[in-house]
């Protein structure tokens, strides 16, 4: 399994479950005690109203007692006002008091996801992180108040009982000798709520991520004509959402209606018992009637702790699944060193270092060696999959490598303090990204105290400024979910203008013109070369057109270094070489030149 598996995150106990809710709960415990002795006064105006009944039939409708007339209708209503006042402090005061642990745990769990290293996040689908910050977040918030609830209508249950005690003891054992059979169903099926509970949570995820997925691709799902293959994906995640919902609400309703069905067989035999013994002149109406109501009004909060206790349940549930990532030895955050890195770049120095991808049966880099000096270009080429992209993601420490070390300014980049070492490398990708936010807050983002007038020049310099004035809202027009509302190349410019304002002492180009016409290509090619100018930078290219000029060209191939030259040197003694060039400035290439490019991927 691997160590970032979140479907399959260690179970946690109910202790440690329910010690983990309550110390978040803690910081609150002066609101927490209000409200849970706002509860007790609640429980006590339930026993209260029960008890009223006696002396409200015996004293008004028998004896009629003009003073009990008044005085009960009185005693009754001011029960009435405080349990209301009692009931919102306690409900009022909790959820507040939900709502900041839900705001607090929302916070923590995305700072963790965030500061994880890429592979967690290459492990681990969208939606079922998106299900973890905002679904299972919100359902530990109701934890501590359900439990305020139980102690709430067991206290409510006691008052209760020592109203019918002190009625009638004896009809009050008889009544009383279900209770054991009423909470046998809040144990069972409570286990199997939880249990449901863990799965549907699951299950929703799994949803969430193939919504997220779909919605993402829609334009390649549109392209293939397979939006049936995708609704059919949908379906049978809904539908295993469906059968598991099912399941939880059978095992819901069960428990209900055992707990309605056992209540109402003594309720019927209290009422049976207790009319011979009004008949016979053994109690009074009054006495009865107080005994009825009390008795009826014991299975309600009965009832309320079955209802909370599923809800416990499914917090628990969402709990193993929040805590079990906040406090997993396993998936622990990027670490980096102590030392600051200090511009300019003089030396980058990748000593013996090799990489292998979890799922690959061969090494994406093996053994590799290269050096390169402050102010040099290079370029890195090879046929797809020789691990040039992972070769230089090992320089920002996306992934650490396997064996072997890379140096910066003498100094090993694991000593670096990660922040300082990534603030120090710029990196444009094939794929810019961008997000749906202003076009200025795309070009200063990460950046903190930049002026307009820095943006705008930064905006000049990579050739993006005309655009972005002719827009509607200049540099205040929003970009779009991954900019979607502008072209490919304005896309890139921008990008080209962030890592111009960045200032990076080393800056990696990734295929940064690959997905472009030639037009725009033109245009964000100059944009590059202002960017590069006085900076030490890396180049990955298909288009060997733009690395003609490179310092030295490094030629790739199935994770190891075929040959190191410039241009002149590489097209003469390096065949591989050869083989991309004629590749890109001939019209056709032969089979065996195809069979001998798939060789060295």
């Amino acid at each position: 399994m691997s160590q970032y598996d979140l479907k399959n995150i260690e179970n946690l106990g109910n202790r440690h479950l329910l010690r983990r809710c309550v110390a978040y709960f803690w910081p609150y415990h002066w609101q927490i005690l209000i409200a849970f002795l706002s509860a007790i006064v609640v429980s006590s105006t339930t026993g209260a109203t029960a008890y009223l009944v006696k002396p409200a039939m015996d004293g008004i409708f028998i004896n009629g007692d003009k003073d009990a007339l008044i005085l009960i209708p009185l005693a009754y209503f001011g029960v009435i006002i405080l349990k209301n006042i009692a009931r919102f402090a306690q409900t009022y005061i909790m959820n507040i008091t939900g709502l900041k642990i839900l705001h607090q745990l929302r916070s923590e769990l995305f700072s963790k996801i965030l500061v994880l290293s890429i592979r967690f996040f290459e492990e681990s689908r969208v939606g079922m992180l998106m299900s973890r910050v905002l679904g299972d977040v919100n359902g530990i918030r109701e934890s501590v108040p359900s439990m305020i609830m139980v102690v709430r209508e067991f206290f409510t249950c006691i008052g209760l009982i020592g109203v019918v005690l002190y009625q009638d003891w004896k009809m009050a054992i008889i009544a009383l000798l279900v209770l054991p059979v009423l909470c046998y169903p809040v144990i069972l099926f409570g286990k199997r709520l939880r249990k449901i509970g863990r799965k549907l949570q699951v299950q929703g995820a799994d949803i969430n991520s193939v919504a997220e997925e779909c919605l993402s691709n829609i334009r390649l799902i549109k392209a293939f004509h397979a939006e049936e293959d995708e609704i059919k994906s949908f379906t049978k995640e809904s539908r295993g959402i469906l059968g598991l919902s099912k399941k939880q609400v059978l095992a819901s309703e069960l428990s209900s209606r055992i707990m309605e069905i056992v209540g109402g067989i003594a309720v019927s035999f209290v009422l049976w018992y207790g009319g011979t013994r009004v008949l016979s002149g053994e109690a009074t109406p009054g006495t009865f009637f107080s005994f009825v109501a009390a008795l009826i009004m014991l299975y309600e909060p009965i009832k309320k702790m079955n209802e909370a206790n599923k809800t416990i349940q499914r917090s628990l549930a969402s709990a193993e699944r929040v805590f079990g990532l906040l406090d997993s030895e396993r998936i622990l955050p990027e670490e980096g060193g102590e030392s600051l890195f200090e511009s300019p770049l003089k030396s980058l120095e990748i000593k013996n270092i090799s990489f292998s991808y979890p799922t690959a049966s061969e090494p994406a880099i093996r053994d590799l060696n290269l050096t390169v000096q402050g102010g040099e270009r290079v370029a890195i080429v090879g046929p797809s999959g020789s691990g040039k992209t992972t070769l230089v993601n090992l320089l920002p420490r996306f992934y650490d490598a396997d064996k072997g070390s890379i140096h910066m300014n003498g100094m090993d980049i694991a000593d670096y303090d990660l922040g300082s070492l990534r603030r120090c490398i710029g990196i444009v990708s094939q794929d810019p990204m961008l997000f749906n936010t202003t076009i200025r807050a795309n070009i200063a983002y990460g950046q903190e105290g930049v002026t307009d007038g820095e943006i705008q020049e930064a905006a000049r310099a990579a050739y993006a400024h005309e655009f972005i004035e002719k827009l509607p809202d200049g540099y205040d027009s929003v970009c779009g979910v991954r900019g979607v509302k502008l072209s490919g190349g304005q896309k890139q410019r921008i990008t080209i203008a962030r890592a111009l304002l960045k200032n990076p002492a080393l800056l990696i180009l990734d295929e940064a013109t690959s997905a472009l016409d030639t037009q725009a290509e033109r245009i964000v090619q100059k944009a590059l070369d202002n960017l590069i100018k006085s900076r030490t930078s890396i180049v990955i290219a298909h288009r060997l057109s733009t690395v003609l000029n490179a310092d030295k060209i490094v030629v790739m191939s199935k994770g190891e270094i075929n040959a190191i030259g410039r241009h002149e040197e590489l097209i003469k003694t390096c065949s591989l070489y050869q083989t991309l060039h004629r590749l890109q400035f001939q019209p056709e290439f032969s089979e065996e030149e195809a069979r001998d490019l798939e060789l060295h991927e």
